[in-house]
């Protein structure tokens, strides 16, 4: 009887106890001739349900990789069941800063993240493979990257929310790694002014893109986005901003990520 009592309990606590699963896959990039790593994280009731889930890509910032985030925001399991979506965590390299570098072939993670991970995520798992259910974010470099990709790529990403994103990268020509994948500030001036979102945004004063930026008012790279934002003002570009007391950390970017999943649920839900 007490053997029963226990599966009894222990059934119950399965049912009630419910937060996303977690994979660790492998990805061959063509792009860059190398297998990158990646986490994905399902809902709980993924594995029940026949329905497609959207799908929202997590870009991790300067020196962190695809685990970053799932080991600093653990709580990203819980919002994957609330949400109701698959969050996949792409590796983007040391200090990629996701665009494909016009001086080293080893960092093309702008083919990578939105061509080649979305292709094996869609392949392999139950998504609504369309633009209207897929969305980008990122904090610090992966803000930037987040961007930056959903700008360029309209018809593979339909959102797109940035965390304290570096989009100046003027302001770190001495720092993260960005003059080692843009190269001399003289010799590639263009790839320095085209792939920085700052000046990337003058592009698409029409995009369709639903875009939310949120920083810290103690951030590092506040006064880039206050720039950003009054210049989407000028070319009449929706958006929604945000600042709030925090600075450039996790405390801040835990805070923030709730809050960009609900902004992308209601895309996913056309109420944006």
């Amino acid at each position: 009887m007490k053997r029963y009592i226990i599966l009894f309990l222990f059934i119950c606590d399965s049912f009630l106890s419910t937060a996303g699963t977690v994979d660790t896959v492998s990805i061959f990039s063509n792009s860059m001739h190398r297998t990158i790593k990646c986490v994905v994280i399902k809902p709980d009731d993924y594995k029940f349900k026949i329905t497609k889930f959207p799908v929202v890509y997590l870009l991790h910032g300067y020196g962190g990789s695809y685990s970053n985030c799932i080991t600093r925001v653990p709580q990203l399991k819980d919002f994957a069941d609330t949400y109701q979506a698959i969050i996949v965590c792409p590796d983007g390299g040391f200090g990629s800063w996701y665009f494909d570098s016009p001086v080293d072939s080893a960092f093309k993670f702008e083919t990578h993240v939105a061509f080649e991970v979305v292709n094996f995520i869609d392949k392999n798992y139950k998504t609504l493979a369309d633009k209207g259910h897929r969305a980008i974010m990122g904090n610090s470099m992966g803000g930037h990257g987040a961007l930056f990709l959903a700008l360029r790529h309209p018809d593979i990403f339909g959102a797109a929310a940035s965390i304290s994103g570096g989009v100046d990268l003027d302001l770190c020509k001495t720092q993260f790694d960005v003059s080692k994948r843009l190269g001399d500030t003289l010799v590639h001036a263009k790839d320095w002014h085209d792939r920085s979102v700052i000046n990337l945004i003058e592009k698409y004063p029409d995009t369709k893109i639903k875009i939310s930026i949120d920083c810290g008012i103690q951030d590092i790279f506040i006064e880039a986005n206050r720039h950003l934002h009054q210049k989407m003002l000028q070319l009449k570009i929706a958006h929604d901003y945000t600042e709030r007391p925090g600075e450039h950390n996790w405390e801040y970017w835990r805070n923030s990520a709730p809050y960009q999943l609900l902004f992308f649920r209601k895309f996913f839900d056309g109420k944006l």
